[in-house]
């Protein structure tokens, strides 16, 4: 005889199917989740274009090891700071990564990525005020002797390995949160370790775009928004073909939990 159970506790009861956090969809929030994203861009990028323009105009105090992991210690920070609140994507490209993956609603899509933008280009224009245009403005560019076709390659592969580690540290339970931030803040570490002479690895269109529109060159723009966006839509069927369907738990990763546990994702 089956013993009748009674309501699971609310936190489990999130976890539920595909449903996404309460907080989520409380649009009085909307504000608070899209500053966080803004927010957490704008330091991102400071820390990532910055890097380039503080080693400019010191001669090269800052050492080339110090700048390739600085980033991804700072997306592992930002996602103990903000991921509660927006699921601190950071990235046009994990937003999409995120929405194609049926974790994040569609029409939350344009929000996100507008206000990514706005804290990318604060922090090029905050570079710029206080150093000028010292080191190209941190601008993620293709190494010495390393041609525009192998620099795309370069960026679609190390985003799809980005984002297939943010999906799959956001599909299960025990992953969210602590695991996730360093997991995804390595992996950042370890590609620009790996392939800042090839490509100066951007993973994330923001990230070089606002350097770019900032100091007034587009010329080689086009590698770093093809790049993170063709290598996402892949990560994307790469989680599709290891995990299968989506789970709940990679949706509240997505999402963020304002009043809650819940945690978080993004992307240099």
């Amino acid at each position: 005889m089956r013993r009748r159970m009674g309501p699971a506790p609310p936190e489990q009861q999130r976890m539920v199917g595909k449903a996404p956090a309460p907080d989520f969809l409380d649009s009085a929030l909307e504000g608070r989740r899209l500053f966080a994203e803004a927010w957490g861009t704008f330091l991102l990028v400071l820390i990532a274009a910055g890097g380039g323009v503080i080693a400019a105009r010191t001669g090269g105090i800052l050492s080339s090891g110090a700048r390739a992991i600085a980033p991804g210690i700072m997306v592992m920070v930002i996602i103990y700071t903000v991921g509660a609140v927006s699921g601190a994507h950071l990235n046009p490209a994990v937003t999409l990564a995120f929405a194609l993956r049926r974790h994040f609603p569609w029409r939350r899509v344009p929000g996100y990525l507008l206000a990514q933008l706005l804290g990318g280009v604060a922090a090029a224009l905050f570079l710029r005020a206080m150093f000028g245009t010292a080191g190209a403005l941190g601008a993620t560019l293709p190494g010495v002797g390393i041609g525009p076709v192998r620099a795309l390659l370069m960026e679609i592969l190390l985003t799809a390995g980005l984002v297939n580690v943010i999906l799959g540290t956001a599909s299960g339970a025990r992953n969210i949160g602590t695991n996730g931030a360093i997991a995804v803040g390595g992996y950042i570490a370890l590609a620009h370790i790996l392939a800042a002479s090839v490509c100066g690895p951007s993973m994330n269109p923001v990230r070089s775009l606002a350097p770019d529109l900032v100091r007034g060159d587009l010329a080689t723009t086009w590698i770093y928004l093809v790049g993170p966006f063709v290598g996402g839509a892949i990560g994307v069927g790469f989680e599709w073909i290891l995990k299968g369907r989506p789970t709940a738990a990679g949706t509240i990763a997505a999402q963020g939990t304002i009043a809650g546990g819940g945690t978080s994702k993004l992307g240099e």
